[in-house]
């Protein structure tokens, strides 16, 4: 059987593929089989299927990477009925992952990988999951939606990279999620960069809503990937006896890899904080000098409006209403006083 053309619209419904990154009816978005001296093979499920049953299965050193789309409900079925994997990888496929993990049930590897969907923005609802579940001949990955650090495993297969184990699979996958990672620091260090110039130069042109959405992005980030380096070194310290040095070795690199993107998300998390809190020094300054301009002029006009009440009154005996020079020594009273006041508010004050 033939993997479907997403373009050929007169294919049966069943056989219908999602745009892009569809699946068979099977579920299975790809197989390939994949050995340490030869190019990678792609199958279709039904290839899988003859495959894991044919002699070649157990007598040569080559393994298969299979990765399911869980929006299609054969998917587990599939799984089901071809190969015996762990219960705690079927149940990792109900359930909504707050956080990685990456833990041994016997002598296989299950682990949930959080990542961002595939071509879309970097936001707080932009991030999924991946189930997977790896042993010596095999490595099934699951997901909901397309991420972007397994299609960039794929193109690294399509590339020509050749994986000797699926160990060393697992690593090259957590490499790309760890560079899927540093793109999200360096698209978010660009933005921080601009807007601590603007904030430098005093203008404050920047709304609190960008800061807010990066420090909630980078801090949820760091939150639910933050636990993948130590669940990898934990399996580091005790690991299956089917993995190789060589592949122990790569995830070690691979765990360093992430554990030091982690640690960069969290500086960067700081410094939105700083800068959060500089933009609310800065916008509280400006308030109170707005509010400080506004006292002072209250200030030296309240003479000339008390002034003004005081001889608006029409009653009797109201000061120089008689004097040929009335009018001007009230101006000139009141300039001196709205002098002296200014003096009080403004010159002491200037420093």
């Amino acid at each position: 059987m033939t993997m479907p053309n997403p373009n050929n619209h007169s294919a049966p419904r069943a056989e219908l593929v999602e745009s892009v990154y569809g699946s068979d009816k099977n579920g299975l978005v790809w197989g390939y089989l994949l050995a340490p001296n030869a190019a990678p093979r792609e199958l279709d499920s039904a290839a899988t299927a003859a495959w894991l049953t044919s002699a070649a299965h157990e007598q040569t050193d080559s393994f298969l990477w299979l990765h399911f789309s869980l929006s299609n409900t054969a998917a587990v079925r599939w799984l089901r009925a071809h190969l015996e994997l762990p219960d705690a990888f079927y149940e990792s496929l109900q359930e909504n992952a707050v956080s990685t993990r990456l833990e041994q049930e016997g002598e296989d590897l299950v682990a949930v990988i959080l990542d961002v969907l595939f071509d879309s923005a970097v936001d707080s609802s932009t991030i999924s999951s991946v189930s997977m579940c790896i042993s010596p001949r095999l490595l099934v990955s699951a997901r909901l939606r397309p991420l972007r650090s397994v299609d960039r495993l794929r193109a690294a297969l399509k590339a020509g990279h050749r994986f000797r184990s699926s160990a060393e699979l697992l690593a090259q996958l957590l490499r790309e999620q760890a560079g899927v990672l540093v793109d999200i620091l360096r698209q978010s260090t660009a933005r921080v960069d601009a807007i601590e110039d603007k904030l430098l130069a005093n203008q404050i042109t920047t709304s609190r809503r960008e800061l807010g959405s990066l420090r909630r992005v980078l801090v949820r980030l760091q939150r639910l990937l933050a636990p993948e380096p130590a669940a990898l070194f934990r399996l580091l310290n005790r690991p299956p006896g089917w993995i190789a040095d060589a592949d122990l070795q790569e995830l070690r690199q691979a765990a360093e890899e992430f554990a030091a993107a982690v640690a960069d998300s969290s500086a960067l998390a700081e410094r939105v904080k700083l800068l959060q809190e500089e933009f609310t020094a800065l916008t509280n300054e400006q308030t109170n000098k707005t509010l400080f301009v506004l006292t002072v002029v209250t200030v030296l006009a309240l003479p000339i409006n008390l002034v003004a009440g005081l001889f608006g009154m029409n009653v009797g005996g109201i000061p120089l209403a008689g004097h040929e020079h009335g009018f001007l020594v009230v101006v000139l009273v009141l300039t001196i006083v709205t002098g002296v006041l200014a003096y009080l508010a403004l010159g002491r004050n200037r420093d």
